[in-house]
């Protein structure tokens, strides 16, 4: 059962939006920044939410390393591509920009794909192709990230967390949506740990003598020192599948990086040479799938709607009440906020506090009552 207060959904919206402006970030810009954000509480990906807020966005707009206003370059364009230069702007500003081309691309000609370099953080994956979605098509997407995934039989942080994503429609309330990492967790699901003064469950990081390590504050640093990392999906080795995670992180790492001619894996660290910060210069692709231009929107939401029904409605393991499929729990969890708000533990609330006094901003939050 939730005990953490929550923020109603317009107050934390106005809240950080207004933080966002604080902080050098266009009106329009932070309306979109801020609902990528909520987007993924609303989804009940805490690890991506407003718990990002300040050490991914606002405290590197504060280091230098994330430009506030996003100057958005269109380098080629083709009727059905696009290679953007985000110029080390907010990577979900660029990121918006790119699917809206796309999707008028794709009602066009049935299919389109773009990538942007010298980027940033662009939130989760999963919101870039549900616009697609809503839009009645496919959308694909996937990003390189700061170094922190070992190679199978590695244990040096190679490659980024590097989610690939899909979201089709179907004839569900809700659309399927796989939106996760390559690596069996990411580095925000630590960062909650941490805040929440939980461990990481044994097993998802490798140190650099083949063990594993459980303290959350203690893995975050000792992975910037490049003393662990993470596991791709499958974990350690090949028994288990390791290659298989391992594989899909690299696909992720090259499209990424090679279809737009930008850097990768430990050029990506946000560290120069001397250990100083510096830009990230990360990469993300995005594809769209229009299915009118196959067998039709209303098939291909009637099939896919079918197999994902086939698949939850199929034979239960022991002590199973539920079989989910991807996307459904995200639409339950909606379900359950969408009155209530987001809920925020104690570091989070800290953290609001201190923004809204920094910004001198005339806000009360419930906890505060």
């Amino acid at each position: 059962m939730e005990t953490r207060p929550y923020i109603p959904w317009q107050l934390i919206t106005d809240f950080m939006i207004d933080v966002f402006q604080a902080y050098g970030v266009p009106e329009e810009d932070a309306r979109i920044c801020t609902d990528v954000l909520l987007e993924s509480d609303r989804r009940g990906i805490e690890s991506h939410g407003c718990n990002r807020f300040k050490p991914i966005y606002l405290d590197r707009i504060k280091n230098g390393t994330l430009l506030p206003v996003t100057k958005i370059d269109i380098v080629k364009e083709t009727p059905t591509t696009i290679v953007m230069d985000a110029n080390n702007g907010m990577g979900m500003v660029a990121s918006h920009k790119m699917m809206e081309m796309l999707i008028e691309k794709a009602k066009i000609y049935g299919m389109a794909g773009g990538t942007i370099f010298n980027s940033t953080h662009y939130g989760i994956a999963g919101y870039w192709t549900s616009m697609a979605e809503k839009a009645g098509m496919i959308g694909i997407s996937g990003t390189n990230a700061r170094p922190s995934v070992a190679p199978t039989f590695g244990v040096e942080p190679m490659m980024g967390t590097n989610p690939l994503t899909f979201t089709m429609p179907t004839d569900d309330p809700y659309p399927f949506n796989f939106d996760c990492a390559t690596s069996i967790v990411q580095n925000g699901k630590i960062e909650f740990y941490q805040r929440m003064g939980k461990p990481t469950p044994a097993g998802l990081v490798v140190t650099k003598d083949g063990g594993t390590m459980t303290d959350s504050g203690e893995i975050l640093k000792q992975m910037r020192a490049g003393n662990c990392a993470l596991l791709p999906l499958g974990g350690l080795g090949e028994e288990t599948g390791g290659y298989k995670g391992y594989g899909f992180t690299t696909i992720v790492e090259i499209l990424s990086a090679a279809l737009s001619g930008g850097p990768y894996m430990k050029a990506l660290s946000g560290k120069d040479e001397n250990g100083n910060n510096c830009m990230y210069h990360l990469g993300h692709f995005f594809f769209v799938i229009n299915p009118e231009f196959f067998m039709g929107l209303d098939t291909f939401r009637e099939t896919a709607g079918g197999i994902c029904r086939g698949l939850r409605e199929s034979e239960k393991a022991p002590g199973a009440d539920h079989i989910y499929t991807p996307g459904e729990k995200a639409y339950l969890n909606w379900q359950e906020r969408k009155d209530k708000g987001v809920p925020v533990g104690e570091a989070i609330q800290k953290e609001f506090i201190a923004l809204r006094n920094e910004c001198g901003l005339d806000y009360k939050f419930p906890f505060e009552e």
